[in-house]
């Protein structure tokens, strides 16, 4: 069966739907014997018993159950590494990269994955891992399932297509793509070559951000996530699982696609999200808010206040602020910061960071403008100021992200970046203690 590109709306929402009429059981979740011979499978992403609010789970009525496949082997993983992360020494040194270039060989989604780091142990389901892609082909006959944790996935060239179990989403840049624990997907490329970032999140699942004092609305809005309607594939042949556990990649053969999911009703689905969407929130006074302020997603940690991961964005916007440095500031941080660009300039630095590179400053390094921004933001006249045409992103956690042997070797490591700040001269002086005070 041709399977259509359709959404239902919202965030975490019990959902339910059906590729045929009378797929979806009334009244109870496994009758004893499907109506349409379907088999009956439950999902679950949370403990049975975790409590109500925050239970994943669901069900799935299927034309084969998902254990009918061959015994899977340990295969090659490529440049894709997992926690715990060992390959190379975390470094306090302020670290950037440009894009990672295009495959020259055909190369899919799964083969693209390069590793750039990472912090935690998916055996502890704590932490993340940083990776970047790059495709020129789409997925032939295979599927992928990541059995370590959820995928973030940020594209930054080309539009992707995700045929899932739960149905189809489709994301370009602009837009993110969130795949479950152990959901099987196939990726297909919508233009003729690919490339983004991926944050693989080992911790508890990505959800909307706590609003605060901000109150009832703004930032991402749960309505504005979309999550597929079911659709299926009925199709026999040879197929290829592969599967990534406890940090290493295994394929097991498989006789039919295993998107073979005729109906299902829960809230643990892959979902997406434009983020145009998002509602930024400033400061309409002076001074700058802290880039938190910017979360569109967050997985937590046992310690309250303190992430796991935050996804944050940095998107067109006003800028406002009087007397106040507009750009972010200079700043240590606890936190460890990966950030990515998507399109257009950010504006903490003037050159060096494009679209599709990267950089990484760990815990209490000190980063902020270069010395031309420094400059230029400090004489600038403070007009209303509307940044339009960027998006960039950052991958925030409380662990320490270790770069794998790749990051640190690779000709795209920038050795040069620490050069951008060495122009911030001295500006004290006596005169300037007895020059008057602007208020």
């Amino acid at each position: 069966m041709a399977r259509e590109v359709a959404y239902q709306s919202g965030f975490g929402n019990e959902f339910a739907t059906e590729a045929v009429a009378g797929a979806l059981p009334v009244g109870q979740n496994a009758p004893q014997e499907h109506p349409l011979g379907l088999y009956t499978e439950q999902f679950s992403g949370t403990s049975f018993t975790a409590p109500r609010a925050a239970n994943r789970r669901t069900w799935t009525y299927r034309i084969r159950p998902s254990v009918t496949h061959r015994p899977y082997e340990e295969m090659p993983a490529g440049l894709m590494r997992s926690g715990p992360f060992t390959e190379a020494p975390p470094t306090p040194n302020q670290l950037r990269w440009d894009p990672l270039p295009l495959p020259e060989r055909e190369t899919d989604f799964v083969d693209g994955v390069v590793t750039m780091g990472g912090a935690g142990d998916p055996a502890l389901q704590t932490g993340i891992a940083i990776h970047l892609y790059a495709a020129n082909s789409p997925m032939h006959d295979r599927f992928f399932a990541d059995a370590d944790g959820e995928l973030l996935i940020v594209p930054q060239l080309g539009a992707l297509r995700f045929a899932t179990e739960l149905g189809i989403l489709e994301a370009a840049p602009g837009e993110i793509c969130v795949i479950p624990r152990g959901i099987k997907f196939r990726v297909e490329l919508l233009d003729r070559q690919a490339r983004g970032y991926i944050c693989e999140n080992y911790g508890l699942a990505f959800r909307l951000p706590e609003l605060g004092p901000i109150g009832a609305n703004g930032l991402a809005n749960a309505r504005d996530f979309l999550a597929p309607v079911a659709a299926f594939e009925d199709e026999d042949g040879e197929f290829t699982l592969v599967t990534k556990f406890q940090g290493r990649l295994w394929r097991a053969g498989i006789d039919h696609s295993p998107l073979d999911v005729v109906a299902w009703h829960g809230n643990y689905a892959p979902y997406k999200y434009d983020l145009s969407r998002f509602n930024c929130i400033n400061t309409v006074s002076f001074d700058h808010p802290d880039p938190s302020i910017y979360t569109v997603l967050s997985s937590p940690s046992a310690i309250a206040g303190t992430a796991n991961c935050d996804f944050a964005i940095f998107p067109p916007r006003w800028l406002v602020a009087e007397h106040s440095f507009r750009p972010p500031w200079f700043h240590r941080n606890l936190m460890n910061e990966f950030m990515g660009l998507v399109f257009g300039a950010y504006d903490a630095k003037a050159e060096g960071f494009v679209p599709g590179g990267a950089s990484l400053h760990n815990c209490m390094a000190g980063h902020g403008p270069d010395a031309e921004t420094f400059e230029r933001a400090s004489r600038a006249e403070l007009k209303p100021q509307y940044l339009a045409g960027t998006l960039a992103f950052m991958f925030e956690t409380q662990l320490v992200v270790r770069p794998t042997e790749f990051a640190m070797n690779t000709r795209i490591l920038q050795h040069e970046y620490f050069e951008c700040w060495q122009g911030l001269k001295k500006r004290f002086t006596v005169e300037a203690m007895a020059a008057p005070k602007r208020r």
